[in-house]
């Protein structure tokens, strides 16, 4: 009877020190705002007044191109009122409605450049934009998994982002959880004195498009 009452001790030793062991391990778990810190970050700020000024330069490109394609109109309208004009000749008012109609070709031509232009612009600064913001994303996160795993932490979660329903992923957490301004002080720990102010961390985006019209003609969208 000895061997058999031995076993069960034995095996209830164990168990109750695989609980031990389980209470020991039990999760930890952090949270931190990805989308604060990197709206935060000196580096998106720096990016963010790059990607302004080049908007900038667009802008005066676009108006410049735009400059162009309402000289060509004025040219149009001209050539259009003498093509109808009732004192011309008919060999003069030909040739003014033949000139003309290359003149509105041009437009049309200028148009698709005022057209290819701003999709472009828009395009390239967006894209860098979106590059930067994945980049960055991946170097705050580092950092965030290096300060969770010094406290200790299993699992970390990012509370910034909403899911399918349009809700945030975690509903609550106590707030000493919470490891953004820790992460956030890292990161920014090399700041340098003086970094731009951009109006916003969002992608930018040329404003709407100046349009070139003709008299009498709807414009091309």
């Amino acid at each position: 009877m000895k061997k058999p009452i031995q076993s069960i001790l034995a095996v209830a030793a164990i168990a109750l020190s695989a609980l031990s062991t389980h209470a020991q391990t039990a999760p930890k778990i952090l949270v931190v705002d990805l989308a604060k810190i990197f709206d935060n970050h000196y580096k998106t700020q720096e990016q963010q007044a790059k990607l302004q000024a080049d908007e900038a330069k667009a802008q005066d490109q676009l108006a410049q191109i735009t400059k162009e394609g309402n000289a060509l109109v004025e040219q149009f309208k001209d050539l259009d009122e003498q093509s109808k004009n009732p004192t011309a000749t008919a060999e003069a008012k030909a040739k003014a409605q033949g000139e003309a109609q290359k003149k509105y070709d041009e437009i049309q031509q200028k148009r698709s450049e005022q057209n290819s232009f701003v999709q472009n612009t828009q395009s390239t600064l967006r894209q860098r934009f979106q590059t930067f913001k994945t980049l960055m994303i991946e170097e705050i996160s580092k950092v965030a998994v290096e300060i969770a795993k010094k406290k200790g932490a299993t699992f970390l979660l990012d509370k910034s982002g909403p899911t399918l329903v349009g809700v945030s992923n975690i509903l609550y957490f106590d707030p000493s959880l919470d490891i953004t301004d820790e992460v956030m002080a890292e990161i920014n720990k090399d700041r340098p004195a003086v970094t731009p102010t951009p109006v916003s961390a969002t992608a930018p985006a040329t404003g709407d498009m100046p349009k070139i019209t003709v008299p009498g003609i709807a414009p091309s969208k």
